[in-house]
C-alpha cells in the first residue's frame, strides 16, 4: 500500500458520519471524485458519480455507504448526563469507557461511556453483562441546565466513536473507527481515479450511500437515480481469524478479498459472482468465500430494484467491525481494488448472458 492511499484511509476514517449524518463524507468524497465524473443526488443524501466509458451499458452500481454505527441522544438527566440510543447494531460490553464525540449545533464535544466502577458494583453483578440502559456518557456538564444552555447539546444530536488510525505491529495491520464502510468508500474513490487512465466497456457508477446501518435506506433510491444492469457491493468482510470465533468457511486477514455468497438480505447472483470468482483467478488474485447468515448490505434493496439486479459483494476482511475500533490488513486492501478494476474491465456487453435467465 503506498502513502497516498494509507492517507486517503486515514482522512476517511477519521471523519464522522452516523446514519442521518453522512455530511462530512459526502462532502469529502466529492472533493476527491472532482472531474472523475458526472454528479448526482438522491433527496436522502445518497452521492453518484458517473464514469461513462466505451459504452453507455451495462450500467455498473458500484455503491459503499458513508455512515459508521454510531448514537444518538435520548435525553439529558437532571444531573447533565447523556442516556443514548444506538444507530446500527452493537454489543453492549463493547461500549464502557470508550470515549465519543458529540456533535451539537455549535460543534463537537468529547465524552465517555461510564457506568458505576466495580468498587461500588455488588459482587453478584459484577459479572453480568451491563446493559446499554444503565450506561450514560459524561461530557462534563455540572447539570441539566448547564449540558443544554452552555454546552449546545440537544436531544438528537449524532454521538459518533472516538478512535484515531493507526499502524499496528508489522505496519500492514490498520487500526481505525469507521471500516465499516469507509474502506468501500476509499475503493470507489480509488478505482474511479483508476479508470480515467484505461478503457472500460460499461458505464461506472460511483455510489456513497446513507443509511445503511439502519436499514439499507440510501442504497434503494440511490438504485432509483441510477437503474443499474449489475451492482457490485464494496464492504467489509467479516474475518473470523481470532481466539473464540469459529468462522464456516474462515475468513483471514491478508489472504485477499472475501467474495460473500450469502448475506442476511440477499442471496448474491451465483452466475455474477462465479464471474467475478473466474476474473480473479484469471487474473491470480487470491480470494476468500464467506457466508453471512445475519446482517445484510445495501445489495439487500438494490438487487430487487425494478426487474431485478444481478448483485455481488466484495468485502476487505475485518476484524471487530461495530465496535470502536477495527482491523484491517493493507495487502487486502491492495487486492481488492485490483479485482474489482479488472471485474469493470471485463464486464461490457459481450455479458449480457449474465442478464439473461433460461
Amino acid at each position: 500500500m503506498n502513502r497516498k492511499t494509507m492517507e486517503l484511509l486515514r482522512k476517511l476514517t477519521d471523519l464522522d458520519g452516523v446514519p442521518g449524518a453522512e455530511d462530512a463524507v459526502r462532502a469529502f468524497m466529492r472533493e476527491a471524485l472532482d472531474g472523475l465524473g458526472e454528479f448526482e443526488m438522491d433527496r436522502l443524501g445518497s452521492l453518484v458519480c458517473k464514469k461513462v466509458g466505451r459504452e453507455d451499458s451495462p450500467r455498473i452500481m458500484i455503491p459503499a455507504h458513508m455512515d459508521e454505527v454510531g448514537f444518538m441522544v435520548k435525553d439529558i438527566t437532571e444531573d447533565g448526563y447523556l442516556r443514548f440510543a444506538p444507530l446500527g447494531g452493537w454489543l453492549d460490553q463493547t461500549l464502557l469507557g470508550h470515549m465519543v464525540t458529540v456533535w451539537t449545533r455549535k460543534g463537537p464535544l468529547d465524552g465517555v461511556i461510564g457506568c458505576a466502577p466495580p468498587h461500588m458494583t455488588p459482587p453478584e453483578e459484577r459479572d453480568k453483562v451491563i446493559k446499554r440502559k444503565s450506561m450514560f456518557i459524561d461530557v462534563g456538564a455540572c447539570d441539566q441546565k448547564h449540558a443544554r444552555e452552555k454546552l449546545h447539546v440537544r436531544i438528537g444530536d449524532p454521538i459518533v466513536p472516538k478512535e484515531a488510525f493507526r499502524k499496528l505491529g508489522d505496519g500492514k495491520h490498520l487500526l481505525a473507527k469507521a471500516w465499516d464502510d469507509r474502506i468501500g468508500c476509499a475503493l470507489i474513490i480509488e478505482l474511479l481515479q483508476s479508470l480515467q487512465k484505461t478503457d472500460h466497456p460499461n458505464t461506472v457508477f460511483g455510489v456513497g450511500t446513507v443509511q445503511e446501518e439502519v436499514g439499507t435506506r440510501g442504497a434503494k433510491t440511490a438504485a432509483d437515480v441510477v437503474n443499474p444492469d449489475f451492482c457490485i457491493v464494496l464492504e467489509v468482510g467479516l474475518a473470523t481469524d481470532m481466539p473464540g470465533i469459529k468462522g464456516e468457511p474462515a475468513v483471514s486477514l491478508g489472504k485477499g478479498p472475501d467474495i460473500c455468497v450469502l448475506e442476511g438480505g440477499a442471496i448474491p447472483d451465483r452466475r455474477f459472482t462465479q464471474f467475478v470468482m473466474d476474473v480473479a483467478e484469471k487474473a491470480d488474485i487470491p480470494h476468500q468465500v464467506s457466508l453471512i447468515e445475519r446482517g445484510s448490505t445495501d445489495a439487500r434493496v438494490i438487487h430487487i430494484h425494478q426487474r431485478g439486479v444481478p448483485s455481488v459483494v466484495i468485502g476487505v476482511p475485518a476484524r471487530y467491525i461495530h465496535s470502536h475500533a477495527g482491523v484491517i490488513h493493507a495487502d487486502d486492501y491492495d487486492k481488492t481494488l485490483k479485482l474489482v478494476e479488472t471485474v469493470v474491465k471485463e464486464l461490457g456487453p459481450g455479458q449480457a448472458e449474465l442478464l439473461t435467465l433460461s
